[in-house]
């Protein structure tokens, strides 16, 4: 049976010109995707060193403490209901009028009670002065649900083209008013404004990009949606829960200095999950989705082996970039040098996590939701007995436990995985972690070698950090294609067929 995204031997073949189709569909979706999240998430990065430069660190964890319960609000009203849309074989465009309803509707009723009980929120996550903060950002819900019902819809005939302007735009104008206002010196309210403004247009311009969707009700796709909510939508309220349970903890046992300290190198390390493992993944859950529709579950293992391998060699070599290059933190002042040995573990933790974001798509994209709500449960429990063990120690331990829980986990969803005949091949797996060690290796020497050499990276040093970032950036390319030449090339063939 031919791959997803091989070029087609004989273009009389139906199936061979459907796994084509789909793997360019695939590629030019990944394609438009990465570079949608190099806006908008290229747009966070700027705001974090504008914030780091002109916030305290005790300003930086309060709205960093805001936003992780923000977060978890808006996957509380979303409840996984998204992905019904990618999955259903019911009218698509009935399925999103039902799931707006039911989104925007209780998305309504959480922020409500996150703005009356905001003051409450605040102390007994430790930080009482960001409760103003918690207000302005939970106004943000109802708009960032109804955003998300025209996300699916893109997502589910991989069409992430139009996302450009909803997602790109409405980040860029956000950032653009929070770097604006902390300029004019608002401080922490800078980046909780700038989170509304962003959360407003997000709607306003998918309409503008032509995604309609009039809320609505359909009691048959109400049902599948809840049906699906039932089991899916615990688990992704465990999963924003276990991405952002760190702050509030280490606010409470720390206090909001440490999370500033923490809140940087974080924001640093969640670059590459967010901009390759999302992205990959949010491509990869409508392409194993309809492999399964059409009958062809015996290609999947094939196609998780292209996407892991995609994954450790994208977002880990932006880890070892990261990782080599971490002592560049202190570019923005002296008092973020504690954040470097933070970042240097967030980085192990982020390779982890990608991995297990890849995996987890054809989990859930399979129907075995009850296997993707066991493993973020336990992966839950882990991390809060970690970090309730490993805090008090200090802020750098915190992120030693983030490592910790995601080690146990990784073993244990790969075997789970071949049991269930998900996994992807062991020598394509093993080829993936070859493929990203050899220009790692390459990569730690040459950073080395720079220390050695005693380039400046103090407060003075952005020179010294842009020329060793760009060697490096450099040296990764040129011995990580030899290392993967066969894969490169692959992807360059199939990006060919997406033409």
């Amino acid at each position: 049976m031919k791959r997803v995204g091989d070029g087609p031997e004989d273009s009389t073949d139906p199936d061979a010109a459907a796994g084509a189709d789909l793997g360019a569909k695939a590629t030019t979706g990944a394609l438009w995707l990465g570079l949608i999240n190099l806006a908008s998430k290229g747009s966070q990065i700027v705001v974090t060193v504008v914030l780091a430069s002109l916030l305290t660190e005790g300003e930086l964890g309060l709205v960093s403490v805001a936003a992780s319960l923000i977060t978890v609000a808006q996957v509380i009203q979303m409840m996984g209901v998204y992905d019904v849309i990618a999955r259903t074989a019911r009218d698509p465009h009935a399925m999103a009028r039902t799931v707006a309803a039911l989104s925007v509707g209780v998305s309504l009723a959480i922020a409500v009670v996150v703005i009356a009980a905001a003051p409450l929120l605040a102390s007994a996550l430790g930080a009482p002065d960001a409760a103003p903060l918690i207000v302005i950002t939970a106004f943000s819900l109802p708009f960032s649900a109804f955003g998300g019902v025209q996300m699916a819809m893109m997502h589910r005939t991989l069409d992430f083209r139009r996302r450009m302007l909803p997602d790109a735009g409405s980040a860029l104008i956000g950032a653009t008013v929070t770097v604006v206002l902390a300029a004019l010196g608002n401080g922490a309210y800078s980046l909780a404004v700038g989170m509304l403004c962003t959360a407003v247009l997000q709607p306003i311009l998918g309409t503008v990009a032509g995604v309609r969707v009039a809320p609505g009700w359909d009691r048959g796709a109400a049902g599948e949606a809840l049906r699906w909510i039932r089991v899916v939508g615990p688990a992704a309220v465990v999963s924003t829960i276990l991405i952002n349970v760190d702050y509030p903890l280490i606010a409470r046992l720390l206090g909001p200095d440490d999370v500033g300290v923490y809140s940087l190198a974080y924001r640093v390390a969640w670059v590459p999950y967010i901009m390759i493992a999302v992205v990959l993944g949010a491509v990869a859950f409508p392409v194993y989705s309809s492999l399964f529709r059409a009958g062809d579950g015996a290609a999947v293992p094939a196609v998780v082996g292209r996407f892991t391998y995609a994954t450790l060699l994208a977002a880990g070599g932006l880890y070892v970039l990261i990782a080599c290059m971490a002592h560049g933190l202190v570019v923005l002042g002296m008092r973020w040098e504690e954040s470097v040995p933070v970042l240097l573990a967030l980085c192990v933790y982020g390779v982890s996590i990608s991995l297990l974001c890849c995996w987890y798509e054809v989990i859930r994209a399979a129907g075995r939701t009850g296997l993707y709500l066991i493993f973020e449960t336990v992966h839950l429990v882990l991390l809060v007995s970690m970090l309730f063990a490993f805090t008090g120690f200090g802020v750098v331990y915190a992120a030693v436990a983030q490592i910790v829980a995601a080690a146990v986990l990784l073993p244990a969803v790969l075997v789970v995985m071949a049991r269930e005949s998900l996994a992807p091949p062991w020598r394509t797996l093993g080829r993936a972690v070859l493929g990203l060690a050899v220009p790692g290796v390459v990569c730690a020497a040459v950073a080395t070698a720079f220390r050695w050499a005693g380039i400046n990276t103090g407060p003075a040093g952005w020179l010294g950090v842009i020329i060793e970032g760009l060697v490096l950036a450099a040296t990764f390319a040129v011995v990580g294609y030899l290392a993967n030449r066969a894969v490169c090339q692959e992807f360059l063939q199939s990006r060919k067929g997406a033409r």
